[in-house]
């Protein structure tokens, strides 16, 4: 067998060659490199690998998700490396989620799902009059985010099921009567604090240093007194919006859309109704169902024997907090609009009539038709400029994928220049200055694009600062791609001692002043500890807590409550302020608080036990990321 390779070893070289060598011509040594990257795994579960690209899209994704959530938050703090790290910590937490759930066979119920859904407030503000979702307003929602509503919700599915895991174990907490009893006295507690503040600034005028101590200084903190790494860069984005400005409707086309979307869906029947609710759970007792269905034919009768009560009795009686103020009036709907057996039981009925007792999934309904009308269509004038802005975006849908696969080739084959993309696709070619931690100058408000790591990644490369070419296109969140090239690039350097030579000063002296505080505290601590200070010396006691810090530092407030306190004597503490020096705390026992009523205690175990369990959620995921060998491979 092994004759047929030795005898033919040159023509499997010649084959072996022709595959090789023409990845090398396309795709280049870099090619390899940035694919070996982006591949290396940065974290395992089991056998189950995270690579960086997982770890970048995710973080992506978490960035999108709370600067959307919080418009004003600084997006520098969400690219940090600590944030970045959590987002890893997170993405390993649900891969061993995910790998448990599957073991114990979990999944979550199209019922709980629906719940969960409408727990955002975003989703449950596309509910209908009748509390059913408005689908096509919630698929135009997850269309705008690149999402179909399989995929989203395959994701709250599964996320479901990844917190069903730990919620067992956080469900069945369990705190004794004793226990959180102690544990309440301990968080209630209150102390009395007098302090005495040793403030940097109180000793810097009697601090001296000489030129060596200067120098000496600069030496040793040399690397804390560079300039920043900066680049020049330009970059392109294309994205949806783009794309759209660059679309011109037909006529006939939005004729085509009207007809569709709007004559025709518009001239349709329409009907007025209004209805009394009575809930009635799906996992009722057959009880509950039976009492329940009783109140509801003793509603059917009452209505039917007066009719112009509905109202009245709607207002008083109906459980849906919608429409019960209203008369139980549900205004104007069509066919598709609510849920099908309310929807069936309204077209079955004649204007004026009232219903038998109708069932659906949120209960008993008992419906009086008020009014049936077929309006007229919107004239295509008056709805042109929505439909035109609806069906530029549609289009832009469909050709942003033709267009990303022309962008990427451009920005590729003509790597020395932005310009030939940017034209081709009507994009602006912007440009700005980079530090590796975002962007510097005006470009810092301007833009949030430049603190994505993916792009600070491309441009602070060896690669990309010596050659100074195109990136690849990058895919950010949103639908949008991204190419930058470096312009120009300054090392970070060493500023010369002459040139900082103001701020060495100012450095060295407050370090000194906040050592020669600090150790003024503890001689001060020591002092008063067997002999008390006159009482000008301590600030006005305050009545401190673990709620509320009468506006003590938070170290101070740690120290006092966790003082060691022997009968009425008090305790003499010394807090290490950081920055701000360091304090003296005079502590005694303060006031002990006054019994709870039985209704706020009885709260405060049931929150005392939520917290335990979370705690024990969290030894249980402990132990899980151990039984799954979860492991973080980067520093």
């Amino acid at each position: 067998m092994f004759d047929v390779f030795r005898n033919n070893m040159k023509v499997l070289m010649a084959l072996l060659m022709l595959l090789i060598i023409p990845s090398f011509v396309f795709f280049g040594i870099e090619g390899y490199t940035r694919f070996r990257d982006q591949s290396e795994p940065v974290a395992r579960v089991g056998g189950e690998r995270i690579t960086r690209t997982e770890w970048d899209a995710a973080h992506r994704r978490e960035v999108e998700r709370l600067a959307a959530s919080m418009p004003g938050v600084d997006r520098a703090l969400l690219e940090s490396e600590d944030s970045r790290r959590a987002t890893l910590e997170r993405l390993v937490t649900e891969r061993v989620l995910a790998r448990a759930a599957q073991d114990m066979r979990l999944m979550a119920t199209d019922r709980r799902l629906a719940a969960e859904l409408l727990r955002d407030p975003t989703i449950a503000s596309l509910r209908k009059p009748d509390g059913t979702l408005d689908v096509q307003r919630y698929q135009d929602l997850l269309r705008a985010q690149g999402m179909t509503a399989e995929q989203f919700e395959a994701g709250v599915r599964a996320d479901l099921a990844r917190r069903a895991v730990t919620q067992a174990v956080a469900d069945s907490a369990f705190m004794p009567k004793a226990s959180a009893e102690w544990a309440a006295q301990a968080f209630f507690e209150r102390r009395e604090v007098a302090p005495a503040f040793f403030r940097p600034a109180d000793h810097a005028a009697a601090i001296s240093v000489s030129d060596a101590d200067l120098k000496a200084f600069y030496d040793e903190h040399a690397e804390e007194f560079r300039t920043p790494e900066q680049a020049d860069i330009e970059y392109v984005v294309l994205d949806p919006q783009a794309v759209a400005a660059r679309i011109t409707p037909s006529e006939a086309e939005l004729r085509d859309y009207y007809r569709q979307n709007v004559a025709d869906t518009s001239r349709a029947e329409q009907r007025r109704a209004s209805h009394i609710l009575l809930l009635l759970p799906a996992d009722a007792s057959a009880d509950e169902k039976a009492r329940v269905r009783g109140e509801a034919e003793q509603l059917l009768a009452e209505v039917r024997r007066d009719p112009k009560r509905f109202a009245e009795l709607a207002r008083t009686r109906s459980q849906d907090p919608g429409s019960a103020a209203k008369g139980g009036d549900l205004d104007w709907f069509g066919r598709g609009a609510m849920v099908k057996p309310f929807e069936d039981a309204v077209f079955a009925l004649q204007k004026g009539q009232i219903s038998d007792i109708v069932e659906s999934e949120f209960g008993l309904h008992i419906i009086q038709l008020t009014d049936v009308r077929q309006p007229e269509a919107e004239p295509f004038d008056k709805a042109r400029p929505r439909i035109e802005t609806e069906v530029r975006r549609q289009l832009a849908q469909r050709r942003f994928a033709e267009d990303a696969e022309r962008f990427s080739n451009l920005v590729y084959e003509q790597s020395d220049t932005l310009a030939p993309a940017a034209q081709a696709l009507g994009l602006t070619v912007h440009r700005a200055t980079v530090e590796r931690t975002g962007p510097v100058g005006a470009a810092a408000a301007a833009d949030a694009l430049l603190r994505e790591p993916a792009l600070l990644r491309a441009v602070f490369n060896e690669e990309a600062l010596s050659q100074k070419r195109n990136s690849a296109a990058i895919e950010l969140g949103g639908n949008r791609l991204l190419s930058v090239r470096v312009l120009a690039h300054r090392p970070s350097e060493r500023r010369p001692f002459e040139a900082v030579a103001s701020e060495v000063r100012q450095r060295l002296v407050q370090q000194r002043a906040r050592a020669a505080a600090v150790e003024a505290a503890r001689a001060a601590q020591t002092q008063w500890s067997t002999q008390p200070p006159a009482a000008s010396a301590l600030r006005t006691p305050v009545l401190v807590s673990r709620q509320d810090a009468q506006g003590l530092p938070p170290a101070a407030v740690r120290a006092a409550m966790s003082a060691r306190l022997e009968g009425d004597a008090p305790a003499w503490v010394m807090v290490d302020l950081g920055a701000d020096g360091a304090a003296v705390l005079r502590v005694r026992r303060g006031p002990s608080r006054e019994a709870p009523d039985a209704v706020r205690l009885l709260n405060e175990r049931q929150e005392l036990a939520r917290l335990w369990g979370e705690g024990e959620a969290q030894a249980y995921l402990g132990a899980l990321r151990q039984r799954y060998k979860a492991e973080i491979l980067v520093k």
